[in-house]
């Protein structure tokens, strides 16, 4: 065999139907492009409807099927709403990625059970939901892949962790019950950690150059990571290459986390 045919048998969608929270902008952007270009049929769900169709637009145009839903993820109606409407497009999803979040973190003391509730609902409860509407189909059919976008806020505690950090490390068990419960089935769930990333829902952060430049010199590699650095592990994750990988959480941190 050949170098080409035994890398799509070892990494090719084609015939797979996946479903993006959050890939209207970000990691999650990044994912979704990379799932279709790999030849996933793609469903984006997020809330903006202009970005949303842009980044659709852009996927069709590169030659890919794809299409979107606006959806509230933060309540659990929204969530149910947005899972029938998603499955509608192209049918049941066989990859599941859970990228959508909120990064409200006030200083712990100043937290308010609305900060709390509504950081809860979208980083933790939403995954819990679409999980729950999608593992056991994928459990069925013997085959699916599930992955959330987590944090290093998850395995410890810095820039005001608060909420976030808590729903974070909520989600990573999250992968691993699932994991314990699907995977005899040919499902697994894994999560992505990444380090600190230059995207839209790091924006305080990215407005103040000594820190990003603080947390910089705080990987190996010496450079904040990228929406794009996710492509790859997102489609082995997603591909029959990590059948043997699940309830584990594999860092795209460029070092962050060891150094």
């Amino acid at each position: 065999m050949t170098s080409q045919p035994y890398l799509t048998e070892l990494f090719s969608l084609e015939g797979r139907v996946a479903l993006v929270t959050g890939g209207s902008s970000g990691i999650g952007r990044a994912i979704a492009g990379a799932l279709a270009h790999a030849g996933a049929r793609v469903v984006i769900v997020a809330r903006k409807e202009k970005e949303l169709a842009a980044v659709v637009e852009e996927l069709v145009v590169d030659g890919c099927q794809a299409a979107w839903v606006s959806a509230d993820l933060g309540t659990r109606d929204g969530v149910r709403t947005a899972a029938r409407e998603a499955a509608t497009v192209f049918g049941e999803p066989d990859i599941l990625v859970n990228s959508a979040g909120i990064n409200l973190r006030p200083p712990l003391g100043e937290l308010t059970d609305e900060v709390w509730d509504a950081t809860m609902a979208v980083n933790l409860e939403a995954p819990y939901l679409l999980g729950q509407c999608f593992g056991p189909g994928m459990a069925v059919r013997g085959s699916g892949r599930i992955i959330h976008i987590t944090s290093q806020q998850a395995h410890r505690a810095f820039v005001q962790s608060g909420a976030y950090g808590v729903s974070k490390g909520g989600l990573e068990s999250l992968a691993r019950s699932q994991a314990e419960a699907w995977s005899p089935y040919g499902v697994t769930s894994n999560t992505l950690v990444p380090g600190f990333v230059m995207t839209p829902l790091n924006e305080r952060l990215s407005a103040d150059p000594a820190k990003v430049a603080e947390l910089a010199a705080r990987t190996m590699i010496g450079r904040n990571g990228l929406a794009e650095d996710f492509a790859g592990a997102a489609v082995f994750l997603a591909s029959r290459a990590s059948a043997y990988i699940t309830g584990q959480s594999i860092f795209i941190d460029g070092g962050l986390s060891v150094h």
